[in-house]
């Protein structure tokens, strides 16, 4: 009898103990599972993505394109805090995250493939971007940034972070060809110097103007980038004379070569890191293109002084411009030019 009670007992230990502790999902009571936190758009992540408070200066770099600059990353690092670094793109890999972590100490990298405007307005991914300390725009083709960003929740996104959050915000080649409040939007494809030259109206010279960033400095600038190796002195030249004839304003130019960083700080002041030249070039509201018309050659000569320009090398005592006065902070150093355009011929002279 006692033999039988002890098994008794082992039995309901047994049942007891294997019991299925899940909740009922059926009672109104019982708790609910926590949801799995989302990374829509997320192609890799390295380190621990918690949201983290770091104290951040804020900063934009503009780089031209081909090798990265280690110097112009670890410069937007240092600004960050440490904190968490997000790389944006539309196609390609996660890439750039084993090579930001190594580039110095910062609490995650992490890159979101955002080629779709679906992917692009959904607030899990802009939440993601939101929580950066560091944004970086990869390369690839600025008319899909355009195309999947511009008017939604990443744009806002971009922005807040920008003006509101403070934090250093950079992109490489299509990457930095958004950030200036005119762009060049590639829309119907790449476009070679002599093609602007020869009909600054063709549907290829397509140009946006004050509805996507908003970076500080930039209001009134283009940027364009693989400057002197793609021979891009021409089209750039093109863009200034467009946005004069068309929107009534004299802007102002940034081209950076490839390997070569331009990295503007909070107070506005530039510095070229890398290894070859930075180009800042303005238009005069007084000088207005002589023959800027749909399949006709440009002309906006000038008496050979249609734009200033000066050519700032990189790596250099001098290597400092300031965005507020549009000038050099040092002028030795940086060389002076005029650019201008006779019959669709693009040329630069000594000033």
């Amino acid at each position: 009898m006692k033999k039988t009670g002890y098994l008794l007992f082992a039995v309901l230990l047994f049942i007891s103990c294997s019991k299925d502790n899940t909740p009922n999902p059926f009672d109104p009571n019982a708790p609910k599972p926590k949801p799995v936190a989302s990374r829509a758009a997320s192609i890799g992540i390295i380190g621990d993505t918690t949201d983290v408070k770091t104290t951040t200066k804020g900063g934009i770099v503009i780089m031209g394109g081909g090798t990265d600059v280690d110097a112009a990353l670890k410069w937007m690092i240092e600004r960050s805090g440490g904190g968490n670094v997000v790389v944006l793109r539309s196609t390609g890999t996660d890439a750039y995250n084993a090579y930001i972590k190594a580039l110095g100490a910062v609490q995650s990298v992490e890159t979101l493939k955002i080629d779709s405007r679906k992917l692009a307005d959904d607030p899990a991914v802009a939440h993601v971007i939101r929580n950066a300390e560091l944004l970086f725009i990869a390369g690839g083709d600025q008319a899909d940034y355009v195309g999947y960003w511009k008017g939604t929740k990443v744009m806002a996104a971009i922005n807040y972070l920008l003006n509101e959050k403070k934090i250093p915000v950079g992109g490489t080649s299509a990457g930095a060809a958004i950030l200036g409040n005119y762009y060049f939007g590639a829309e119907y494809g790449a476009l070679e110097s002599s093609e602007a030259l020869a009909n600054p109206y063709s549907p290829k010279v397509n140009l946006g103007k004050d509805d996507f960033l908003k970076v500080p400095f930039l209001q009134t600038c283009i940027t364009d980038q693989h400057f002197t190796q793609r021979n891009r002195e021409g089209r750039s030249t093109v863009f200034l004379a467009r946005i004069m004839k068309d929107w009534g304003i004299a802007a102002r130019g940034i081209a950076v070569d490839e390997r070569t960083a331009v990295c503007v700080d909070e107070n506005g002041v530039a510095e070229i890191l890398g290894t070859n030249k930075a180009f800042f070039f303005k238009a005069d509201a007084s000088k207005k293109p002589e023959i800027l018309a749909s399949n006709q050659a440009v002309t906006w000569n000038q008496s050979g002084k249609a734009l200033q320009v000066w050519s700032i090398s990189a790596g250099t005592s001098s290597s400092k411009f300031n965005m507020l006065t549009f000038e050099p902070q040092v002028t030795a150093g940086a060389e002076p030019f005029w650019w201008s355009i006779v019959n669709g011929v693009w040329s630069q002279r000594a000033r």
